[in-house]
């Protein structure tokens, strides 16, 4: 299998009182024995099929909206993985999983692996408080969830964000990877960090 799957599943967001159709990328990183599950958004059971009798290392949320979080329970107690969350995303895990704590904290720096695929862990704030992105360089690719798209940065003009945070996060940790970096988004089509480079001072400029 190669080390990257990919699958899209469809649902809905919610926040600050308005709900969203949404299709979300979801990233199953690994080998034929063991794999990553990068966000778990709207059906547990699809994502399932696609791990199929591999193990289950880790549920890695790169965010705690809900459309990124909502399954990640089910399908953590189904393989029996732990789900890892960066503690800034502790208000926005809440509104879905008030009765569920992630079970370990991403940290800056932080390394997750899983069938000979290293990810490190790049702090990514500005989408929300405790946002991270996933860097794997034997890929040459960088996982952003909703940090970085085609075309620009993630929504800041919800609750928990900051256009000047994740103008300064995309600048300072993800423009700074190698040109030809794999840039694979929450939604939407993947991308490069080189194609994205002249988009950031456009962005800057209209300040939003």
């Amino acid at each position: 299998m190669p080390p990257i799957d990919h699958l899209v599943t469809s649902g809905t967001f919610s926040l600050d009182g308005g709900t969203w159709d949404v299709d979300n990328n979801v990233w199953i990183v690994g080998d034929d024995r063991e794999v990553l599950v990068i966000d778990a958004p709207h059906d547990a059971d699809a994502i399932a099929a696609a791990i199929g009798d591999r193990r289950l290392v880790a549920v890695v949320c790169t965010h705690g909206h809900d459309d990124h979080v909502r399954k990640a329970p089910e399908l953590a107690d189904r393989f029996g993985a732990p789900i890892l969350l960066h503690p800034g995303e502790a208000p926005l895990w809440e509104m879905t999983h008030p009765d569920r704590k992630p079970d370990r904290e991403l940290a800056d720096g932080d390394t997750v692996s899983a069938g000979g695929v290293e990810l490190r862990v790049l702090h990514t704030p500005g989408h929300s408080p405790g946002s991270c992105s996933l860097h794997a360089p034997e890929l040459g690719t960088v996982f952003t969830g909703d940090t970085l798209f085609q075309g620009g940065p993630g929504a800041t003009g919800r609750s928990y964000s900051s256009f000047d945070t994740i103008i300064d996060s995309i600048r300072g940790r993800l423009l700074t990877l190698p040109g030809d970096t794999v840039v694979r988004t929450g939604h939407g089509d993947s991308t490069a960090i080189g194609d994205e480079l002249p988009h950031l001072e456009e962005w800057i400029a209209r300040g939003h």
